[in-house]
């Protein structure tokens, strides 16, 4: 399974300028030459797909409670961030079909829900992406959940996430028959990623905002990262620049 992969994914949407998991930030990442966003997906109360990280609503809106407990007709008059709303998992996937950039979806499920939002995730994202010409990407720290997206979506590549990457990797890619590999930049063995770079498995890292610390990943051959520092490394930039040169 072939995937053009930008180095840079624009985190959470818009990073550290817009509120994040927004369709402001995923216009921003756009607007500043990113051709990746990468951005979280729960379920509603009533089932639906939005795009948020937490599992509680305080941190990122106006809004109390669990995600998986409010309705829609609360959930969307609610302000994400300057006076912005809780997305639909679809106007996410419209506003990146039509700007061109890959989506990295994350199916970030609320306790209990792994199954019912894996399903729900798997297939909306094999529906809205039908016949793209930038197919999206499907990560998730759940194994379950990545084994649901490849039985109901085999035609979306996968992301195995992980914070630690454990001994049994390579099973685990194998068996979710995965694109790549995501990981904490910080957690990342030079004996994984020779192994991974040998079999050709690309090895996506999060989440890095210095210069000298994406240097440091690109020269190892970490193949992409997520960052929240947009403003610093945009295609413009003079930090993108020098970190390109040979590309």
């Amino acid at each position: 399974m072939q995937l053009p992969l930008p180095r840079w994914l624009a985190h959470r949407g818009g990073g550290s300028l817009a509120p994040e998991n927004t369709l402001a930030g995923i216009r921003l990442a756009a607007r500043l030459g990113y051709k990746a966003v990468e951005f979280d997906v729960m379920l509603s109360g009533d089932g639906t797909p939005v795009l948020i990280h937490d599992e509680t609503l305080e941190r990122t809106t106006n809004g109390t409670g669990r995600v998986g407990d409010t309705s829609d007709s609360v959930l969307f008059a609610l302000d994400a961030g300057q006076s912005e709303l809780i997305p639909r998992f679809t106007e996410a996937a419209a506003l990146c079909r039509e700007l061109g950039l890959l989506a990295n979806v994350e199916i970030k499920a609320s306790t209990g829900q792994e199954i019912e939002t894996a399903q729900c995730v798997a297939k909306l994202t094999a529906e809205l992406w039908h016949g793209a010409p930038v197919p999206p990407l499907i990560s998730s720290f759940s194994l379950v959940a990545l084994e649901i997206a490849r039985d109901l979506a085999p035609t979306i590549a996968r992301g195995v996430l992980f914070e630690a990457v454990p001994a049994d990797w390579l099973a685990e890619i194998r068996w979710l028959q995965a694109f790549s590999l995501h990981c904490d930049a910080d957690l990342l063995p030079d004996d994984v990623l020779a192994e991974a770079r040998a079999k050709a498995i690309p090895v996506l890292c999060y989440t890095v905002n210095t210069e000298n610390r994406a240097k440091m990943l690109f020269a190892r051959g970490v193949s992409a990262l997520f960052t929240d520092r947009l403003d610093l490394f945009a295609p413009e930039t003079t930090a993108y620049k020098a970190l390109h040169l040979g590309d």
